[in-house]
């Protein structure tokens, strides 16, 4: 029988990067920490000093889509990534299309370079990658965004989603998405990691 380390999550309770291998969480247990960013403590861990970073198995990963591939690959339990080739590329499109397309023009680092326009910013990228991403899942989805078993694609929606809400963009213009995250939020793993219900998340913002 494999045995496995004990691994230790930083992150930030808003981060969507954190909040996607909270998700994971389903998988393994993580034992959640919450970094002081700029420490050069945590500059060891992630020379990008930005959350996730992820102690496990002996090594450190700080990318939250190659922290998900991993725990797939060597956790039992519910496959994140489909046996199917065509639907695994599928998710892992999706999965791009969030995490490298539409996620890092509303991270906060780069909001806070755009300064009195970051609203109106975040709300044109986000809108524009869901214009995008919509007939995307029209295609593609099922139960889920791919088919009818939750992937590394639901992974990245729902935390992109709570992001877009936050910056005011209009959900209900893309009912595929729409339906595809209020189906999510149903699930334990998705209610349980949220930002409302974190152990630094501040008082005001408890659900």
């Amino acid at each position: 029988m494999a045995t496995y380390s004990n691994p230790v999550l930083h992150g930030y309770f808003r981060s969507s990067c954190s909040w996607r291998v909270r998700i994971g969480n389903f998988k393994i247990p993580l034992n959640l920490l919450y970094s002081l960013k700029l420490t050069q403590e945590y500059k060891t861990l992630n020379p990008m000093q930005q959350v996730p970073a992820v102690e496990i198995d002996g090594i450190t990963l700080s990318q939250s889509l190659a922290v998900i591939q991993y725990i797939n690959e060597t956790r039992p339990g519910p496959r994140l990534l489909p046996a199917d080739p065509k639907k695994r590329a599928q998710v892992r499109m999706i999965s791009d299309l969030i995490a490298s397309g539409i996620q890092p023009l509303q991270n906060l680092y780069v909001i806070q370079k755009v300064g009195a326009e970051k609203m109106q910013w975040s709300h044109h990228f986000i809108d524009r990658g869901f214009q995008a991403l919509e007939p995307i899942l029209k295609q593609t989805a099922g139960k889920y965004c791919v088919g009818d078993e939750i992937s590394m694609a639901d992974i990245c929606l729902v935390p992109q989603v709570y992001n877009a809400e936050r910056f005011k963009v209009d959900v209900g213009q893309y009912p595929t998405i729409k339906r595809l995250n209020q189906a999510l939020l149903e699930i334990e793993a998705f209610k349980v990691s949220h930002p409302s219900c974190q152990p630094d998340t501040p008082d005001d913002l408890r659900a």
